[in-house]
């Protein structure tokens, strides 16, 4: 049964050099008030796996939205990601003050590494990619051909830490999303070595029925109630 622990507690369990997987698609599924504490806790040389890097402005006039918060603190020293265009930063870091190193991959094919990282698989085996840069990638394990066709053997993804965000949980781990919030939140949550969910609502014990649970408490080792968490246990 996973711990309930305050966002603070949450935060410090992750260190300085750890690979942390944060869910999320541009903010939508993100940890945001976690991520919001992460930002102030120090912690620095990570390597972030998530889909993007978000944006520098959020809709409700945030200012560095969702993980862009870590960007902009030089927090992340590598980032395994599939889109970082909306987020300038990322190039200035990368580019031109050569502090960043940037890793990107095929959104599809970032989704099975990380699928495989969960089952305990050793790769994938992707057309995606073949006769491109993503063959000089450090995850890029080799090519194969296989009836004819080209594959590149890309390397599973892992983390020692993965950040989720549902939109309903139930006192023992259980986790609902909402619409599109679900994105990379169920996969990342098989494949790390400590998972940490932040709810933006929790429920009683049944309150999430059996056929709609996406994320399964065995997964889950901690829980955090977001700062406008909606509780009804």
């Amino acid at each position: 049964m996973p711990e309930l622990v305050s966002l603070e507690k949450a935060a410090a369990l992750i260190k300085d050099r750890m690979t942390v997987m944060f869910g999320g698609f541009m903010g939508c599924g993100t940890p945001h008030d976690l991520i919001d504490v992460l930002a102030d806790s120090g912690v620095k040389d990570l390597t972030l796996i998530c889909n993007d890097a978000s944006m520098p402005g959020g809709p409700m006039k945030e200012e560095h939205y969702g993980v862009a918060k870590l960007v902009h603190n030089h927090q992340v020293k590598r980032f395994i990601t599939t889109h970082v265009g909306l987020n300038p930063e990322v190039a200035k870091q990368s580019m031109e003050e050569k502090v960043l190193e940037v890793i990107l991959v095929p959104q599809g094919s970032m989704a099975e590494m990380i699928r495989a990282g969960g089952a305990g698989l050793g790769g994938i085996l992707t057309p995606a990619g073949v006769g491109t840069i993503v063959e000089e990638s450090p995850l890029c394990l080799g090519k194969q051909i296989i009836h004819g066709k080209e594959y590149l053997l890309m390397d599973a993804l892992r983390a020692d830490v993965a950040v989720i965000a549902g939109s309903v949980v139930d006192p023992i781990g259980n986790v609902w999303y909402r619409g599109a919030t679900s994105n990379f939140n169920p996969l990342m949550a098989t494949a790390a070595d400590t998972v940490i969910v932040e709810a933006e609502e929790m429920v009683y014990l049944g309150g999430i029925r059996a056929e709609d649970i996406r994320t399964q408490s065995i997964y889950v080792d901690y829980v955090v109630r977001g700062a406008s968490c909606i509780i009804q246990i």
